[in-house]
């Protein structure tokens, strides 16, 4: 996928995070008191400060955390809509480089992430 560096993705998440990201955040010096929030649902989500997620530095457009993002965030723009199952986000302005290939292993892997997100929540 080409990237456009436009922001899109990092503004007003509700990435779910797993413990593994959390943990993998933490250990590069970040408290997930400051960049998480649980919501109603008790899931962990990625927070944001005003309408930016709370790594995405939005003068530089880009990430503080790149190497160390969660995994929602690789594989976006790739998503899991209740309605549609696995599908690219329309708010990516470049979801159309996404190939057919892509999307199916992408979409394997973040159901495999989010099965395990909901299981360990339960």
């Amino acid at each position: 996928m080409r990237c456009s560096k436009c922001g899109k993705c990092c503004e007003r998440t509700e990435m779910l995070l797993s413990k593994e990201d959390v943990e993998r955040l933490e250990s590069v010096g970040f408290s997930q008191e400051d960049f998480a929030v649980i919501g109603g649902d008790g899931l962990t989500r990625l927070g944001n400060v005003g309408e930016w997620c709370y790594f995405y530095d939005s003068e530089e457009k880009k990430c503080q955390v790149y190497e160390y993002r969660p995994l929602g965030c690789c594989i976006y723009p790739i998503i899991c809509s209740i309605d549609e199952g696995v599908i690219t986000d329309e708010l990516c302005p470049m979801r159309h480089t996404i190939s057919k290939h892509e999307l199916r292993m992408r979409g394997k892997i973040l159901v495999k992430h989010l099965k395990k997100i909901n299981h360990s929540q339960t």
